[in-house]
């Protein structure tokens, strides 16, 4: 079974709900995943807006979340470090956890949330950026999969 991310609040290539972006209450959405392989023992997540106006834009980085785990709650709280293990990076708002979307009025952009399954704990800090959770996976990803979203901005 191929791993698969999925959202009970937004259907692939579907509108993210405005109550998960910064037009909303900036909630992180639910998320859960299936089919992560027998031998990973961590998963990452990376969201991405790649139409941002400078250039792939980073919403959310969420790694060493234990592989016994099948989801992220909706609401995660911003903070570096949780108990279960589970680190989180800064976003390109330069804080920990998730910053939901708001691009220019007008702009329907695309967001990526990947996932992946990795074959051992990331040997990284809370607060780590995109490029170093990328390098430290690098060689380890055992399975990758990722869930794409729209959102357009209704106010400016």
């Amino acid at each position: 079974m191929a791993l698969k991310l999925e959202s009970p609040a937004f259907t692939a290539d579907a509108e993210i709900p405005a109550v998960y972006t910064a037009d909303g209450e900036d909630r992180s959405p639910p998320l859960r995943w299936s089919g992560v392989p027998l031998d990973a023992k961590t998963l990452s997540l990376i969201v991405e807006d790649p139409d941002a106006p400078s250039g792939t834009f980073v919403h959310w980085i969420a790694f060493n979340i234990p592989a016994t785990i099948d989801h992220l709650s909706e609401g995660t709280e911003h903070r570096g470090d949780y108990t279960d293990g589970t680190l989180q990076g800064r976003n390109g708002f330069d804080r920990f956890g998730y910053g939901g979307p708001k691009p220019p009025p007008g702009e329907s952009h695309r967001y990526i949330f990947k996932l992946y399954a990795v074959d051992e704990r990331l040997r990284l800090e809370p607060g780590a950026t995109r490029e170093q959770v990328e390098r430290a996976m690098n060689g380890h990803i055992l399975d990758s999969t990722e869930l794409v979203a729209r959102y357009q901005s209704k106010s400016s």
